[in-house]
């Protein structure tokens, strides 16, 4: 079975690739999500540099970034199953915030950091590639 994140309302599992058109759907969705994902970062990112909502430029980036990435979730969300979309927000930005850290912050990776990491990774190709639940 070809890895997609997108499934039909059908009770058959069968991935909904078949026309141009849905194709550059899905990669229109998909580039939204990514979006999504990568505001969600810069919003918490900002969090930390806002040291407690007392810099005004870094709380309005993380008040603006949240939303754009919450509205950009919920546009996904027409198409992509929320649990997939969901474990994928999730462990995206998880690494991606990880990897913020240790380049902005010099935060440190420790055995255990970097075995949750691996963990993340693996359930979320666990979930893409063997799950069998179509989309409701």
């Amino acid at each position: 079975m070809p890895l997609t994140l997108f499934y039909s309302n059908s009770k058959f599992h069968t991935p909904i690739i078949s026309s141009h058109y849905e194709r550059e759907e899905h990669m229109k969705t998909a580039l939204i999500f990514f979006f999504a994902v990568l505001s969600e970062v810069i919003a918490t990112t900002s969090l930390k540099f806002s040291e407690g909502f007392t810099k005004l430029l870094p709380s309005i980036i993380v008040v603006v970034g949240y939303g754009l990435s919450f509205y950009l979730l919920s546009i996904s969300l027409k198409i992509m199953p929320i649990g997939i979309a969901y474990a994928l927000w999730s462990g995206i930005g998880i690494i991606l915030t990880v990897i913020a850290g240790i380049l902005i912050w010099r935060e440190s990776l420790d055995w255990a950091r970097i075995v949750g990491i691996i963990f993340i990774i693996v359930g979320i190709l666990i979930i893409n590639l063997f799950s069998k639940i179509p989309a409701n």
